[in-house]
């Protein structure tokens, strides 16, 4: 899902968190995210933020990414002829991981998380730089009675992640334990606080969407209540570190509107039967014919660190494609990354990354790179 460091800048100036000011304090380093400022690493660093969500807990301003309401009568069936996951598979208090794709090219516009509250009360999350834009398409296509509403600044979503989530979670009352990819909406300082078991990084841990006024004094009491599990605030860049280790892919990088849900290996997030969905046509008989592109993961058998955009090949003479995400993994201590590769090469085979205008040996792989516990109950 989506949030990366690569996103596209808005031209105007660049909004900021309700928190940006906790973040000042705590001397962030930011960069600019899909036209918002947000922090990219703490003076902790980049590889002991990564460390403390994969060893212990910790807490992410992703407050960029959209919030968008969609409701009406009927709002889960329109949204259902719309995106690529079939919303029929849950219902209410569940969350779905889905894809909004061209109707003509299929290319992936964005991948979304959908929020199911009632049939007709549906939260859809899109990426930060792609937020008006999926507006714009859903806007376009909603039936009478159906409204689109972009929250996007009025609304902050933290995410709270690690193997000591849940107690950080409970300590502020807020409730925990749920199952993965449910969400419950509870009582905070007089706001209500959804609380889902989601995430972006590979470990259990929560999200937590709650009203901008509120911000601060949730921030705070999850600061707290986490003290005693060591709990570190992490910026966008352990969360790229973390995400790529999970495969889990970017938009802008991995997937964009140049490439399918069929190339990117997402066809579980398709919902094949559906009778229609935007892109249904064209995916189809693209997954007939068979995609000639494939996302994979590789792994340097050295010391190599792949980066985007750089080449692949098969020896040093046959191109198979290229680099889209690259970085070091602080877990496995290796260059991981994914490349998108002709579907001639198979899983486990060696390529050659040229790095520099060196040629690396890498393993071809299946995400992800390590063991997830985000499923764990």
């Amino acid at each position: 899902m989506a949030d990366a460091t690569t996103e596209q800048s808005s031209e105007q100036s660049p909004q900021h968190s309700p928190l940006h000011d906790r973040h000042e304090a705590l001397g962030a380093k930011f960069s600019e995210f899909g036209g918002w400022l947000m922090p990219l690493e703490y003076p902790t660093g980049v590889v002991k933020e990564h460390a403390a969500v994969r060893g212990g807990v910790g807490i992410f301003d992703v407050s960029h990414l959209g919030k968008l309401v969609v409701r009406g009568p009927g709002a889960v069936d329109f949204l259902n002829a719309t995106l690529t996951n079939d919303l029929h598979r849950i219902g209410p208090g569940q969350a779905q991981y889905s894809l909004v794709v061209d109707d003509a090219t299929g290319g992936i516009v964005d991948d979304v998380f959908t929020y199911y509250r009632d049939d007709d009360h549906v939260l859809v999350v899109p990426n930060a730089a792609n937020n008006d834009e999926v507006r714009r398409r859903l806007v376009a296509a909603a039936p009478e009675g159906v409204e689109v509403l972009d929250h996007h600044r009025d609304y902050v979503v933290l995410a709270i992640q690690g193997t000591r989530s849940d107690e950080v979670v409970a300590g502020v009352g807020l409730p925990a334990g749920h199952d993965y990819l449910t969400f419950v909406e509870a009582p905070f300082e007089g706001a209500r606080v959804v609380v889902c078991r989601t995430g972006y990084t590979g470990e259990r841990g929560y999200e937590l969407i709650a009203p901008s006024e509120v911000a601060p004094a949730l921030w705070d009491a999850l600061m707290a209540a986490g003290e005693q599990y060591d709990l570190v605030p992490a910026g966008l860049g352990a969360r790229d570190t973390l995400r790529t280790e999970m495969g889990y892919p970017l938009h802008g990088q991995d997937i964009s509107p140049d490439i399918t849900p069929n190339e990117a290996r997402l066809g579980w997030a398709v919902g094949w039967k559906k009778p229609a969905f935007w892109g249904r046509a064209r995916l189809l008989a693209e997954r007939e014919e068979g995609p000639r592109r494939k996302l994979v993961g590789i792994v340097s058998t050295g010391r190599a660190i792949p980066r985007p955009h750089m080449s692949v090949r098969l020896l040093r003479d046959v191109p198979l494609g290229e680099v889209t995400s690259g970085t070091f993994s602080p877990t496995m201590r290796k260059g991981i990354g994914l490349a998108l590769v002709s579907t001639v090469v198979d899983d486990g085979a060696e390529v050659m990354v040229d790095v520099r205008g060196r040629p690396e040996v890498f393993q071809i792989t299946k995400p992800p790179f390590v063991q997830p516990s985000v499923r764990e109950s």
